[in-house]
């Protein structure tokens, strides 16, 4: 007989505080809250320019990429400026969608002008009638990062899980996290359900990860 789901979750659940890396990150968290807080107060006027800037001087893109973002939402570091700068180049945009069912991201164009709702967490997000899109390039927000390349998200393991996806298929996608220079931190918990980003971008310029892929997304 299969067990109930109250015990699954007793199980899973006491997997989940014995866990070291868990609740390592936990720790973190609240740290890098704070810490990100005051990078966005100090730092926040005119870092989504830069950070634009030294993206599209150091990134290589292919024609045609397609580069999901984010919707910045509290001291998010502002990939909007960047996304409408790669719209003028004549690159397609998307911002993801959360699948509950899936517990994945799923990716809508997006363009000025495009009729946003409220979505999962009240974060905007394009209606369903916007085109879903498969990006080559995938910008994620952060609250923390390290000098290897691990991020800190906020523990849904949305990212994680589509970056994961990407590298066991055909369809590789470039991962790049986005934040403030203060951001980084001296090591992130990690274990095997956490993936490497390829690059960071920040307001200070870029640090790249994945030195041995030099494919063109």
């Amino acid at each position: 007989m299969a067990p109930s789901n109250y015990w699954l979750l007793r199980l899973f659940g006491n997997m989940t505080k014995l866990d070291p890396v868990v609740k390592a990150k936990k720790a973190l968290r609240e740290y890098a809250t704070a810490r990100r807080k005051l990078a966005h107060r100090r730092n926040s006027a005119g870092a989504g320019i830069r950070g634009a800037d030294h993206f599209l001087a150091s990134i290589p893109l292919a024609p045609g990429a397609i580069i999901a973002g984010y919707w910045p939402i509290r001291e998010e570091f502002d990939v909007m400026p960047l996304l409408r700068r790669l719209i003028a180049m004549g690159h397609r945009c998307a911002l993801p969608l959360v699948d509950n069912n899936q517990r994945e991201l799923i990716f809508k164009e997006w363009h000025l002008g495009t009729e946003m709702i409220e979505g999962c967490y009240n974060i905007p997000e394009p209606a369903e009638t916007s085109e879903s899109l498969l990006p080559n390039i995938l910008v994620a927000p952060l609250l923390a990062y390290d000098s290897e390349g691990y991020r800190l998200g906020y523990g849904g393991g949305y990212y994680d899980k589509t970056i994961r996806r990407s590298r066991t298929s055909d369809r590789l996608i470039m991962s790049i996290g986005a934040a403030f220079w203060d951001q980084r931190v001296d090591h992130v918990p990690h274990n095997h359900m956490d993936e490497k980003l390829d690059w960071i971008v920040t307001e200070r310029g870029v640090l790249q990860f994945n030195t041995t892929n030099d494919r063109i997304f």
